[in-house]
């Protein structure tokens, strides 16, 4: 006899509350083992294959590709024990036997599922609560992909609550209430014990919606769109002189970052310019000497830039920190794990070179590029996106000389280096066409004062004037 289990969307990253079903890669009557992927789906910020934990028959699944689902929302439904085209029979058991049978259901779901769905990012083995065993018949693959079930009832109002919490879980439930005006206390949950769900808030806006029809059927428009056009439509913004364009997916969570961390955090920024001359001739002079016939890369400007400012954390560790205002604590980090912004044709991406303090600059060279690749392609994995403890932003690329860079919170700083540019200088006492960068550092007043900050600029303008100085810290 075969039991029914729900797998759900797990939870994908740090601050991803949804993704979008991008392909499907099973169909309904598929057998699948444990840990096969099962659909792929593309967050904020990766492309993922999703495995599923139980090994079965697919029975549904849920979600068509190009729709967006939360975090915990059904993705299929697998037979566990059963036969491709077989029956599982038998009828609603009763309330006791129900309970043992549930019991055999999760002890068969923890043999055959291994946990492991995305490694650092899964979900438990099991779900531990309770979930009433179905009676289904696996029928044979269909091409088309069955329905989800039917929506919930509508929420029905009820007056608005003066005080007390609100039955809301989930964040992406709040952010879509606050985002369409909707009274969460006006709300009365479908959910247990009067959870508002998603489906709450949807009929909610469904409701207003309907009024605002029925109140604009008696009310002249102040300008017609043009026939064929839905409300909301391009036509229609641009009669009224805008566009819309929706803050969804990766630009959408720069978005939430950037507002949460100039929020949040009370930064300042100091900069310098820096003569480059002499890290350009040692960049040279490094390519010039590796053959290339072992498979040697060049060193780029951006490695040495990194190499430069891990050397500078080490010397000044406080701004390779964080900070917890609910514990009231900085959390200075023994690793330094570097971030590095990266335009790509999805949007800003900041990847991360791990434990970059025990790199030499030839093996941060080569991850830079590995991850460069892999963000252009669109396959860096959440874990090569998160984690970072200080980001290096080389805006110089854009053709820009400087810049106050917002920091990536929940960082506590932000090296940013512009153009390298040829510029009169004065160098050895005598006025002199040098190449010049303009550095600045964007910090957290609250993990250090101007001293600490102003020694870590000046110790990196030192290391890019005079590459020689790294010398005293390898």
């Amino acid at each position: 006899m075969a039991q029914v289990l729900e797998f759900k969307l797990p939870d994908l990253g740090e601050g991803l509350t949804e993704a979008e079903v991008v392909r499907w890669l099973v169909e309904v009557g598929d057998v699948v083992a444990v840990d096969q992927p099962v659909v792929e789906v593309e967050t904020a910020k990766a492309m993922v294959e999703v495995p599923c934990p139980y090994g079965g028959v697919v029975t549904a699944r849920f979600g068509e590709e190009g729709s967006e689902l939360p975090v915990g929302a059904p993705l299929l439904t697998v037979a566990v024990g059963a036969e491709p085209g077989g029956a599982v029979s038998g009828g609603a058991p009763e309330e006791p036997a129900e309970r043992a049978l549930q019991t055999a259901a999760e002890q068969a779901a923890a043999e055959e599922s291994s946990g492991n769905v995305l490694v650092g990012y899964g979900t438990a083995a099991a779900p531990a609560r309770r979930r009433r065993v179905r009676s289904v018949r696996v029928s044979a693959p269909s091409a088309a992909t069955p329905s989800a079930p039917a929506p919930p009832a509508p929420a029905v109002p009820a007056p608005p609550a003066s005080d007390g919490p609100v039955p809301v879980i989930s964040p992406l439930v709040r952010k879509l209430a606050r985002e369409n005006d909707v009274d969460l206390r006006s709300l009365v949950g479908s959910g247990p014990d009067g959870l508002i769900t998603r489906a709450d808030v949807d009929s909610a806006v469904k409701a207003g919606a309907v009024g605002q029809q029925a109140r604009a059927t008696t009310t002249p428009a102040p300008a017609a769109a043009p026939a064929g056009a839905p409300a909301g439509s391009r036509e229609d913004t641009q009669a009224a002189g805008f566009t819309r364009h929706p803050l969804t997916g990766l630009r959408g969570l720069v978005a939430d970052k950037m507002s949460r961390s100039r929020r949040e955090i009370p930064e300042a920024t100091c900069w310098v310019d820096a003569d480059a001359t002499e890290l350009l001739a040692a960049r040279k002079a490094m390519n010039a000497a590796a053959t290339g016939a072992d498979g040697t890369q060049k060193v780029s400007l951006l490695a040495l830039l990194a190499r430069i400012s891990v050397a500078a954390l080490t010397r000044f560790p406080a701004l390779n920190s964080s900070v917890d205002m609910e514990a009231r604590e900085v959390r200075q980090y023994a690793d330094i794990h570097l971030g590095f912004a990266a335009q790509t044709p999805r949007g800003l991406v900041v990847p991360v070179v791990r434990h970059s303090q025990s790199r030499s600059t030839e093996s941060i060279n080569t991850e830079l590029i590995r991850l460069t690749e892999s963000a252009r392609a669109g396959t860096l994995t959440p874990g090569e996106l998160t984690g970072g403890t200080f980001t290096l932003n080389n805006y110089g690329v854009f053709g820009v000389d400087g810049s106050t860079p917002i920091i990536n919170h929940p960082e506590a700083a932000m090296l940013g280096v512009g153009r390298i540019v040829p510029k009169p200088w004065v160098h050895q006492g005598e006025l002199a066409v040098r190449h010049v960068v303009q550095l600045s550092l964007t910090f957290d007043h609250r993990v250090c004062d101007g001293g600490t900050a102003g020694g870590f600029l000046r110790y990196v303008a030192d290391c890019v004037e005079q590459p020689a100085v790294l010398l005293r810290s390898v």
